[in-house]
């Protein structure tokens, strides 16, 4: 039976009349030197000042893009959107002119007729925006500084399950970015598999430091909190980048009971808890440490229970899962159990099939991201060619149907043809999203293999980039997680491997690494737990590795610099 639809704006404007002095947005500002909160009143009470401005000026279903810092005007401003039925646009934080560039191709891509952000960033992007005619169309609008006298003129919507909530643009990990078609139906279906899967209510708060333009962000520190009824204390990227555990003692110092983060962030917290810098905390209640967005690392398991455990982490509160923008956010999430890890036969899996491995020999490891059976979603896998479904025990490409799953690609009807309308040829079933990852479901658990477009294919056998990865990250003590990227190019007609890798410091400093040895030791990693020759090792400097403003890999980008002879070599 379909779910009757209470859109967000009822809940927020119930909660405002019900439980006016309740906090839903608490901000740690400067990372926690200072505080400032925001109740549902409040929340409610500024949605209606941008959204009587926004009917005054744009009609229903005109896009406004979001440029904003991680601040309590962002959730304004996006719930204000939702209140005026005028279709959000998250976008990147613009830290530096550059990041102009992506900003005005999304307002394009978007046709984008108005452009909010805050009194203090205003100057500085209309500045920074004058080469860009994409940006200089569009009304600009610093929402913090609208007169509450706006508030007198809003219309209530009364949004349909169909209705366009807003558009997220993908990350751009694997092509060019493009806007996933958020419904109203699709928050109000995914925000309830995230409180089946996690077991959340209004009493239950969250701590998070992600972006709030990126979907993972946006629903589990904006829209979970407006869906739920619960506090949501925020942090900015930055804080959390500077000081990683003051994402950790938020948690303890704010009741937080769930957080969501990628495996990076998981693992960065580990290495910095020493005993001194963790005095005191108290993680009893913390019971839900979502891990999502990237491929979840056995060892980054265990590393974060041994380092938090005797402040009272549970090894169970650790919750891996998957997702994708185009499904909302949430595919699937471990249970309440400690995470399950599966050792599967090297050399069968290279060949798509999942089997134990006999003693002694060569295995990997992988994660579970829990059951897929969350509210009415169905989950197949799927052979990426013949659409056939997959026999047990083998690895296809993950498909996914069900009122989570997104509209379609705004304006690109071939590409939403493509991803979003797949039907299994042997029964013609669908529509389902194509997700592009490659998983298989053991024991009623869902794996992630890794990406069809960035698998690897060398002398017949198929080894997934991430696998890769992992070996070279472990090979020698100076590399560190998410600096190496594995690609293959061909030569002379066949497929070889190719990889990049920060290195850290400068290589004319006394303490600079021996290269020579670190390169030894992945070639000698990669031979050893792959069996793999590779063909060119490049190294290059701290932070020009190419990533997505939300911190993943851009397999693709890497290898057209790295033909293109443009990777910043160390």
């Amino acid at each position: 039976m379909a779910r009757s639809l209470v859109s967000l704006v009822e809940r927020v404007a119930a909660r405002a009349e019900q439980s006016p002095d309740r906090l839903a947005y608490t901000l740690l500002v400067d990372g926690g030197a200072q505080e400032a909160h925001l109740t549902f009143r409040e929340a409610d009470a500024q949605a209606r000042v941008v959204a009587g401005y926004l009917q005054s000026r744009l009609a229903p279903g005109d896009r406004a893009l979001l440029v904003y810092p991680t601040s309590l005007a962002f959730a304004g401003a996006f719930l204000g959107c939702l209140y005026a039925g005028v279709v959000a646009v998250p976008v990147p934080e613009p830290l530096v002119e550059r990041f102009l560039v992506r900003i005005a191709g999304i307002a394009k891509a978007s046709q984008a007729r108005a452009i909010l952000t805050t009194a203090e960033l205003l100057p500085l992007l209309e500045k920074w925006a004058t080469p860009y005619p994409d940006l200089k169309a569009p009304r600009w609008v610093a929402t913090d500084a609208l007169e509450p006298a706006w508030a007198g003129g809003w219309r209530p919507p009364k949004p349909a399950a169909d209705t366009l909530a807003f558009l997220q643009f993908t990350s751009g990990s694997t092509g060019a970015p493009r806007g996933v078609m958020v419904t109203h139906g699709n928050l109000d279906a995914n925000c309830a598999m995230l409180a089946e899967a996690a077991a959340l209510s209004s009493d239950t708060n969250g701590v998070g430091w992600l972006p709030l333009f990126h979907d993972m962000g946006l629903l589990t520190q904006v829209v979970l909190p407006a869906y739920l009824g619960c506090r949501c204390t925020l942090l900015s990227p930055v804080a959390f980048l500077q000081r990683p555990l003051r994402w950790i003692k938020a948690l303890a110092r704010h009741g937080g009971y769930y957080t969501a983060a990628p495996d990076f962030a998981y693992a960065l917290a580990a290495r910095k808890a020493t005993p001194e810098a963790c005095a005191g905390l108290d993680l009893r209640g913390w019971r839900v440490a979502a891990n999502a967005a990237e491929p979840v690392r056995p060892a980054t398991l265990r590393a974060f229970a041994e380092a938090f455990a005797p402040y009272g982490f549970r090894p169970e509160a650790m919750r891996p899962g998957y997702g994708l923008a185009e499904a909302t956010l949430i595919v699937s999430m471990s249970g309440l159990q400690p995470p399950v890890t599966l050792a599967v036969d090297a050399a069968a899996f290279e060949q798509n099939q999942v089997q134990l491995p006999a003693p002694g020999a060569p295995t990997r490891a992988l994660t579970a991201c829990g059951p897929t059976d969350l509210g009415d979603q169905e989950v197949a896998i799927v052979h990426p060619e013949t659409r056939q479904p997959c026999a047990p025990n083998a690895v296809g490409e993950i498909w996914v149907r069900g009122a989570n799953v997104a509209a379609g690609y705004w304006d690109q009807p071939e590409d939403t043809a493509a991803t979003f309308q797949a039907s299994l040829a042997d029964s013609g079933a669908g529509p389902y999203l194509r997700t592009g990852d490659l998983g298989f479901i053991y024991d009623g658990q869902l794996y992630i293999a890794g990406r069809l477009k960035d698998l690897i294919i060398i002398d017949g056998g198929n080894h997934y980039p991430q696998d890769l990865e992992q070996t070279i990250e472990a090979a020698h003590p100076a590399l560190r997680p998410n600096t190496a990227i594995a690609f293959s190019v061909d030569r002379d007609g066949q497929e070889r491997l190719v990889v990049a890798v920060e290195l850290p410091g400068h290589r004319q400093a006394a303490d600079a690494v021996d290269p020579l040895a670190v390169a030894q030791a992945v070639r000698a990693a990669l031979a050893a737990q792959h069996g793999l020759h590779l063909d060119d090792l490049v190294f290059i400097k701290p932070r020009t590795l190419p990533k997505t403003s939300s911190g993943k890999v851009q397999r693709r980008a890497c290898r057209a610099a790295y033909l293109a002879q443009t990777l910043e070599r160390w």
